[in-house]
Formats: C-alpha cells, sequence, structure tokens
C-alpha cells in the first residue's frame, strides 16, 4: 500500500471485525477501509455515498455539510455524513481539489441476493475506484483546456541522473525525462502536475524542492518496491506487451524507476485497469530549450504569478478552438523545442495557413468553423479503455471523426507544396481510410439522436438498428400502454377517479387510491379483483392478476431491452478500442491542426512573422513587441505598443557585436518589458510560433535564464536579497554561450557600494566566463564605463524625455547610456508630497556634488570605477530653496524654442505663483 500525505488523522478504529458487538455494516465497512487508510471511503448505502469515523469528520469540514452520527460504536456515537450519489461527482470534484483522496465503494449484489443468505446479510460492496488528483478521467473532474499530469520521480544509487516521468490518464500521453536535478525542476515547474509520486527513500530537503517547484500539487509516497529500476522495468514491459523497450529509445535504470512507477501506481488506482497508454516518448535534455523554476514563474508562460492563466504567455495567444488544441498549445510553450528541423516543421505548418489573401483567409475560417464542432476524442478513448464511458463518448468519436473527414476535405487548393506536417496530419484523418470511416459510419447508424449520460438510463440505441431490441421496446411501451389504459379501467368499474397506477422499487407497478376508498376496494364485489398489498397513513395500495401478469411482462422486456443495450454498448466499445491507435492519431492530429490554424490566425491579426531560425548564437529582431502587453493594449483600445530592436551577437550588417547588452533607464520607462518580450520572443520562435516583430532571426537558445522582479521566501528565512542571489548563482553557474540570460537590477537590496560591487563583477563573469547572450538592466550608471573596457558590451537605454520639469517616458531603447535615473521625477508622478520631492532634490544635489569631489582625477579609467570617500550621514544638507532660487532653476530648465503659445502662458503663471509665496 501507498504512504501517502492526507489531511486526517488516523484514529478510526482498528479492531478485530470478528467481535460479537459490532453490527454486520459496520464490519463490513471496517473490513474496507482497512485496506484504504488514506482514503475518505465513499460507502454506498443505497442512494447515498455514506462516510464514517474521521472521514466523515474530514469530509464534513472540507465540503461544508452537516455531521451527524448514526449508533454507537464501543459506547460512543459513530461520526457520519453523506452525499447523495446522484450528485456525488460535485463534492468529488472539491475534495480533490483539496488534496485528499477517494476510495468509490459500490454496492455489487443486488439486495435480494444478499436476503438469500440471511435476513440479517449485508449486501456485498467492494472499492471499485480510487480516485486522486493525477487520476482523473470524468469530463466534470478535469479543466478541458489543460491537462491533468500525474508525475514520478525516479532516481538510482549509482546513476548521476534522475528522471521524471508523467501521464495524462485521460489522454495516454506518456513521457520521460533524464537530466540532472534542476532540469527536473524546470520540467515540473512547465508541466504543473497535480499529483507527484515520489520514494519514500528520497531525502526530505529534495522532496520539498521537487514539490515547490510544481506549485499547487498532492505528494504520494512510494515504497521502495513500487519506485526501483527492477519492478519499474518489470511494469513497463508488462504493460505494453513487449518483451523489451529498447524499440521505444534508450533508457536509463532512473527512466525505469520513474516510468514504472506511474505503471504501478495506475495500476493500484484503476483496480488492475490500465488505460490506453501511448508509447512511452524519450526526451533528452538537448530535444528542448531547458527553463528553470524561477524562469518560468518570471516570465509567466503558462500561468501569472498568482497561479491563473490571465495575464500569461499562453493567454495571450491562445486562439484554439478545441480542448485538445488547448492542451497542444500549452505543451508546447512549456518545452520549446532545440532542434532547428523540427522548430521549422512547426512554422512550415503556420505559414500553409497564414496568407492574407482571400482564398487563405475563407479556408482557414471554413477548417476554424468545423473544428469547433470537433468533440475531444482523447478522453472519450481513454474512459473507454477504463470502462468508466458512456453513450456520450461514443458519439464524441463518431463526431471527431466525421469533422476530420470534413477538414482533410476541404484543403487549399492552389497552394503547393503542402509541408510534411500537414500532409500527415491531413492522412491521419482523412475517409480513404477505410477501418476509421467504416467505424464512422458503424456509430453513426447505432446511435441514437438524443443520448443519455449514462448508459443505465438506456435509449441510446437507434431504432432500427438491432431487430431484437426494437421488439423489446415495443413490448415493453405497449404494456405501458395497456397499464394506463387498465387504469382507465378500473376508474370506471370502481367509481373512484382518484385512482392511479403507479411503480416504485419495492411493490413494482401497483394500484393506489386515497385512504378513504381503500375500504371499498377490500369489500364485495371488488374484493375478487384487487388483493391489498399496503396501508398507507393517506393511501391504501392493490394489485390485481392482471396488472401483475402485465408488470411481470413489463419487467420481462425491460430487462431484456436493458440488457441487448448493454451488449450492444460492449461491443461498440470494443470496435472502438480495436482501432484505438488510429483514433488516437486522428485525435491528435485534429488537434496539431487546430494549432496551426489558430496560430496562423494570430499572426495575420497581430501582424507577426514567421522567425528564421539558426543554429548560431545570434539573436536579431527588428521592431519586437511584447506579446501579452500588447495583446493587453489591443484588446482596451488604448495607444500602440512601442516596438524596439534587439541585436545581440548580430552580424556585421547591423554594425553591433555586443553579447551583452548594458541597460540603463529610469523606473517606469519599460526595461523590465523590454527584457521580457525578448525572452518570450525566444520561446515563441523555439516552440514553432511566429514572433511579436516585423523580422527576426533567432540563434537556436539551449537554455533560458531570467532574473526579474523581486520576491522573498519568508516561509524558508530568505529575504529578497537572498531570492536573488540564489537566483544568479544558479544563472553564472550554468549558463554557457548557446545560453540566454536575462537580469534586472542585480544588487539592488543590499547597500550601494555591495550592490555595485556584486552587479560589477556579476557583468564581468557573464562576460570573460559564461559566453552567453545577455541583456542586463541596471540603476547603476557606472557601470556603464564597462563597455570601453569589454569588448562585448554595448550599452543602450530607454528614451526619456523631460517637458516643464516632468519626465516623459517614450518607451524606445536607443544605443547609450543614461545620464541618471529620474528617480524623483517618477516619485513626483507617484504623488509624493510637493515637500519630499523638493527635499529630495536638494538632497540629491549634495549627494552628486558630494561624489564628483570624493573621487580622485584619473580614478575613472582604472578600477574600480566609483570609490566614493564619505556616506551619506556625512553630507551636510541645506534649508529648503528660497523663492529665487526655484526661479532660478525653473527658468534654467525652460527650452523656449519647444514652447507652445498656451504653453508659454501657463510657464509665466508658474512664475507668478513662485512669486506670490514670496
Amino acid at each position: 500500500m501507498l504512504n501517502a500525505e492526507n489531511n486526517m488523522s488516523s484514529t478510526t478504529p482498528k479492531m478485530p471485525t470478528t467481535d460479537p458487538n459490532i453490527t454486520p455494516m459496520m464490519r463490513q465497512f471496517l473490513d474496507i477501509k482497512a485496506d484504504h487508510q488514506d482514503f475518505l471511503l465513499f460507502y454506498r448505502m443505497g442512494d447515498f455515498y455514506e462516510l464514517f469515523f474521521d472521514d466523515a469528520i474530514v469530509a464534513a469540514a472540507a465540503l461544508d455539510i452537516t455531521l451527524t452520527h448514526r449508533g454507537k460504536h464501543l459506547g460512543e456515537n459513530i461520526p457520519m455524513c453523506g452525499v447523495p450519489f446522484h450528485a456525488a461527482e460535485s463534492y468529488l470534484h472539491r475534495l480533490i481539489r483539496q488534496g485528499h483522496k477517494v476510495a468509490i465503494c459500490e454496492q455489487t449484489e443486488d439486495p435480494a441476493e444478499a436476503k438469500k443468505r440471511g435476513s440479517k446479510s449485508v449486501v456485498r460492496r467492494e472499492v471499485v475506484r480510487l480516485v486522486t488528483a493525477g487520476t482523473l478521467t470524468e469530463e466534470g473532474l478535469l479543466e478541458a483546456r489543460a491537462n491533468n499530469y500525474l508525475a514520478a520521480f525516479g532516481q538510482t544509487r549509482h546513476e548521476e541522473s534522475p528522471a521524471l516521468a508523467w501521464v495524462d490518464i485521460s489522454t495516454g500521453d506518456v513521457q520521460i525525462f533524464a537530466g540532472k536535478f534542476d532540469a527536473i525542476q524546470g520540467r515540473l515547474a512547465a508541466l504543473m502536475p497535480r499529483e507527484l509520486l515520489l520514494p519514500d527513500s528520497l531525502p526530505p530537503e529534495k522532496q520539498r524542492l521537487l514539490t515547490e517547484s510544481c506549485g499547487d500539487v498532492v505528494a504520494t509516497e512510494l515504497t521502495a518496491s513500487q519506485a526501483n529500476s527492477e519492478s519499474g522495468h518489470a511494469a513497463l514491459v508488462e504493460a505494453y506487451h513487449v518483451s523489451t523497450l529498447d524499440g521505444f529509445g534508450n533508457w536509463s535504470r532512473s527512466m525505469y524507476a520513474a516510468g514504472g512507477a506511474l505503471i504501478n501506481y495506475l495500476t493500484l488506482t484503476q483496480l488492475g485497469k490500465l488505460p490506453n497508454l501511448k508509447p512511452p516518448r524519450l526526451m533528452s535534455a538537448d530535444d528542448r530549450m531547458r527553463i528553470d523554476v524561477a524562469t518560468c514563474q518570471n516570465l509567466e508562460i503558462l500561468q501569472n504569478k498568482t497561479g491563473e492563466k490571465k495575464g500569461s504567455l499562453f493567454a495571450a495567444i491562445d486562439k484554439t478552438v478545441t480542448g485538445p488544441g488547448a492542451r497542444m498549445l500549452s505543451q508546447r510553450l512549456a518545452a520549446p523545442l532545440a532542434q532547428k528541423d523540427a522548430i521549422e516543421g512547426r512554422l512550415d505548418a503556420i505559414s500553409f495557413y497564414a496568407g492574407h489573401d482571400a482564398e487563405t483567409t475563407k479556408t482557414r475560417e471554413t477548417k476554424r468553423s468545423i473544428l469547433k464542432n470537433a468533440p475531444d476524442m482523447a478522453r472519450a478513448l481513454g474512459r473507454m479503455s477504463l470502462e468508466r464511458c458512456g453513450p456520450r463518448d461514443l458519439a464524441a468519436v463518431r463526431d471527431g471523426l466525421m469533422q476530420g473527414f470534413e477538414l482533410a476535405a476541404t484543403a487549399l487548393p492552389d497552394i503547393t507544396p503542402c509541408p510534411p506536417q500537414i500532409e500527415s496530419v491531413l492522412a491521419a484523418i482523412a475517409p480513404i481510410q477505410k477501418p476509421l470511416k467504416d467505424l464512422c459510419d458503424h456509430l453513426a447508424k447505432a446511435l441514437a439522436d438524443e443520448l443519455p449520460v449514462l448508459t443505465r438510463d438506456g435509449g441510446f440505441i437507434a431504432m432500427g438498428y438491432h431487430p431484437g431490441l426494437d421488439e423489446a421496446r415495443r413490448l415493453r411501451d405497449e404494456s405501458r400502454r395497456v397499464i394506463a389504459g387498465l387504469q382507465n379501467s378500473y376508474r370506471e368499474d370502481t367509481g373512484i377517479k382518484a385512482l392511479k397506477v403507479k411503480h416504485n422499487a419495492v411493490l413494482g407497478y401497483h394500484i393506489d387510491v386515497p385512504a378513504a376508498h381503500g375500504d371499498r376496494l377490500m369489500t364485495a364485489p371488488y374484493a375478487d379483483t384487487f388483493f391489498h398489498r399496503q396501508t398507507l397513513a393517506n393511501s391504501v395500495r392493490f394489485s390485481t392478476t392482471e396488472l401483475a401478469e402485465l408488470a411481470g411482462q413489463i419487467s420481462r422486456a425491460g430487462e431484456k431491452a436493458t440488457g441487448l443495450e448493454q451488449e450492444i454498448f460492449s461491443t461498440l466499445c470494443g470496435e472502438v478500442l480495436a482501432q484505438a491507435e488510429a483514433v488516437s492519431r486522428a485525435a491528435e492530429a485534429l488537434a496539431e491542426l487546430d494549432v496551426a490554424l489558430a496560430l496562423a490566425e494570430l499572426a495575420c491579426d497581430m501582424n507577426w512573422v514567421r522567425p528564421e531560425i539558426y543554429d548560431d548564437h545570434r539573436f536579431f529582431v527588428e521592431a519586437g513587441r511584447h506579446p501579452v502587453v500588447e495583446a493587453s493594449l489591443s484588446g482596451q483600445g488604448d495607444s500602440p505598443f512601442i516596438a524596439n530592436d534587439c541585436h545581440i551577437h548580430a552580424d556585421d550588417k547591423q554594425g553591433n557585436t555586443g553579447r551583452l547588452l548594458l541597460l540603463t533607464g529610469p523606473n517606469m520607462a519599460g526595461k523590465s518589458t523590454y527584457l521580457r518580450q525578448n525572452a518570450l520572443i525566444a520561446v515563441l520562435a523555439q516552440s514553432g510560433c511566429y514572433v511579436p516583430a516585423t523580422k527576426a532571426e533567432i540563434g537556436i537558445v539551449d537554455r533560458l535564464f531570467s532574473r526579474v522582479g523581486a520576491a522573498d521566501d519568508l516561509a524558508r528565512g530568505q529575504s529578497t536579497f537572498m531570492v536573488e542571489m540564489v537566483e544568479t548563482a544558479a544563472i553564472l553557474n550554468q549558463a554557457g554561450p548557446a545560453s540566454m540570460v536575462i537580469l534586472d537590477e542585480i544588487g539592488r537590496g543590499t547597500s550601494t557600494f555591495d550592490g555595485l560591487s556584486i552587479a560589477w563583477a556579476t557583468i564581468e563573469h557573464m562576460h570573460e566566463m559564461n559566453k552567453c547572450r545577455t541583456m542586463f538592466a541596471t540603476h547603476y550608471h557606472e557601470l556603464t564605463g564597462l563597455s570601453e573596457k569589454l569588448d562585448k558590451v554595448t550599452n543602450i537605454t530607454m528614451r526619456v524625455a523631460e517637458y516643464q520639469g516632468d519626465v516623459v517616458f517614450l518607451h524606445e531603447v536607443v544605443a547609450g547610456a543614461a545620464d541618471r535615473s529620474y528617480g524623483i521625477h517618477v516619485a513626483k508622478l507617484a504623488g509624493l508630497p510637493a515637500p519630499v520631492i523638493d527635499r529630495a532634490r536638494i538632497l540629491l544635489d549634495q549627494l552628486e556634488q558630494s561624489r564628483e569631489q570624493a573621487v580622485p582625477e584619473g580614478v575613472l579609467e582604472s578600477l574600480p570605477l566609483f570609490a566614493p570617500t564619505q556616506s551619506v550621514e556625512q553630507v551636510q544638507v541645506s534649508k529648503t530653496d528660497s523663492p529665487a532660487e526655484k526661479l532660478s532653476r525653473e527658468i534654467a530648465e525652460l527650452d523656449p524654442d519647444s514652447l507652445s503659445p498656451k504653453q508659454a502662458l501657463d510657464f509665466i503663471y508658474r512664475l507668478r505663483n513662485i512669486l506670490d509665496d514670496v
């Protein structure tokens, strides 16, 4: 069994269930609960799932439902709560979201059969399913546009690189990745699994680091027997029905451990029924751009800092019209490619549909309109493989295949050649595939127009499909009509207008009359026809020989119809599962087509361009924009985003060979936005997307690092500055020539001289040791002098303008260095009181004079560039400006040639106001 983390104490009684004082029902409950201690036990009793003891206490608090009690155990009340069977899914969803695990215990025996064993016999019950956060399949429990991953960490004692395996049980996608521990953390941050399986032998510190990488995740510990390489290899071989795993790629022992842990856990929770698992895809660290945990969070690729999709890169570019398409787009952004050919293949697919001409636009719109009606075949197939499906899942396969055939028939007529990726997609959904076409036609013939959610509701097989079923339905429905006529006949014979023929689960069909008329039917002449069944407070119930015979006919016909429908349903599911591989490929093809069309639509709507991909280290972007900010401005109808170029390690034609861009400028000028936009352009390009620019040449980035923004980790005793230094250390220790790094305000969390020294040393190390593409934003203007000493450092700055003593942010990046930070101007815009602003200006003047006097002549030509001898406390501060000084400063800052007549008049009034204050 599992050693799972849970949120409840374990005080459910553990005692010999042979104790004669225990009721038969409670004995059964305790026996079942003993095997599922880490789960809340949903114990089926009639129309309710009941919970007892600690399960009831935990569930009542989590669901905000009434906690009551039922009987006594060892002299104490037994806590109890329950949820209606028909509404259980919504309660189950709430429990799973809160990190609980649930065991579903159903009645597996007819009560009539139990009574044959004795009047006190308990209906047989069994756990039919274990529900955890990572093993959900129900449509109502899953988010349509997001994957629901179960991940497992694997590591062996004698192997350096651990492994991570993950599966979306609802679709059967299985992937396995091997790499260093920090790479595993990065993958988890991108995947955001709902449940993470960890070996119980893993040190607590490593367990904490892995779970923290995932965000909101349920961690489950596995025993050594469930998470070792030997048992893992055996489980994988058995699950995929092969004698060797070599056909799937090159495996390490850690991969066996991680992949096998998934299989073992699925086998346990699905009670031996594995879902339809696709062949495992083995990922190498070289196949994808590596993005660490901090970078995922800083760049907000899939979700924002609060865990919501709004404001993320994914939300800004997602124009897909299907759930599978959205999931595939999310997967691509989470793991951008690092292989040129693979990237070009995705870009070719977008280019095929990205034309602005009328014919291409119409075809794109037509295809997207068809795709909107395509159901989620992959998840329907997943439920089918676990025998957890309903009639609508069969319809999802039918309708999905029909939409695929229609899409394949609407190819662009005059555009050639068709890229290989699109050819592959169209081939997977083409109606020339006879097995799929036959399956689709068969399902279309078999299924009724209106379908229930559950098979037990019946009526989902079309009339005319099965003669035996049609006959059983006819007898059942005809008998019901006869009963309706019989009711009218009995009313006329007895004169009791309130007489009704009813049905319930206990008595079956019976005659119900008001209590006032009960005696009449028990006396002559009616007593020979009507025999008494039951007396209630307000009514009396009878039956007749004729009614009993008809009820028997209806029951037999109904049972026969239900049985035939169930048989047909099982046969149809078997036919679909026989074509599972082809159906799965068709589902994936629809998702690929949705992504290609959505990204083509995005490119046309937003004027994005196809990036040019290279195997070198260039990064040249012309008129680049921030995709998220631009989308926000566009949605609000604000002014357009100001585009900016970015030249890193560009060729001589651009006249810029800088590998490290040193960006200066005031707060609010857009430095962080500029850094992030270029990092996101790299992510988009290598995900196989067009990018927001007029031109982009991207040399493949193997690792992307981001140190932007300020945050602390108080739970671990780390200040903002400590977090900043930890993230900076990770970059300096791991970045290489093919990497890309964005750094913002390194060293600002400590004293001026400490911070400047750290930033200075960091730049030198990036330049001399890491030699990667770097954008470094700073307020330490002294650092701009490094461009004269380090040949790959280029100064760029955010352009600003001053007008009437205020600063205007132009959001343009230009060559050169900022002469000051304009912090006081920003403070003024923020609304600081005027006396504070005036005082800050005086202090700034004094500090700058002190700095200039403290720096010996010639020091700027040698290291260090900045070495003041006076502290801030030693600076003598003057009194507040006099009116004459204010007038002098206002006039000195005036540019007469730039003033309009109205502005000149306003200036005169401002001078007059200063004189009035004298």
